[in-house]
């Protein structure tokens, strides 16, 4: 089993959520974070007065899935996230392994519980 943690500009969750919809992927968590990257950032100006916006908003995703989905499941996040053939702060996808899953309401473990 392999936990999907994919960072992605909030515009773009809707149309993840419809992708992995699409390959019936049925659990997502999504979290409004804040981060930055390459991008560092950027400037801003407010009431005339100049200031650096560091940390950027994202949503960061997560999904528990079986191996064999890992790479469908890549391939739709990614198809549904890149603008204008790709640009500087698209997200990011990091894929780690779990070592069990358990389904509180049944008991259920393993492949079973995702």
């Amino acid at each position: 089993m392999k936990m999907v943690t994919a960072i992605i500009q909030p515009k773009r969750l809707d149309s993840v959520r419809q992708a992995l919809s699409e390959i019936n992927v049925t659990g997502v968590t999504a979290t409004e974070v804040k981060g930055f990257g390459r991008q560092k950032g950027h400037t801003e100006l407010y009431r005339g007065a100049e200031f650096v916006v560091e940390f950027l908003p994202k949503v960061k995703i997560e999904i528990a899935i079986t191996k064999e989905q890992l790479d469908e499941v890549i391939e739709s996040i990614t198809s549904a996230c890149k603008i204008n053939g790709g640009k500087i702060g698209d997200g990011k996808i990091f894929v780690s392994s779990l070592e069990q899953v358990v389904r509180i309401r049944t008991g259920e473990s393993g492949p079973d519980a995702v």
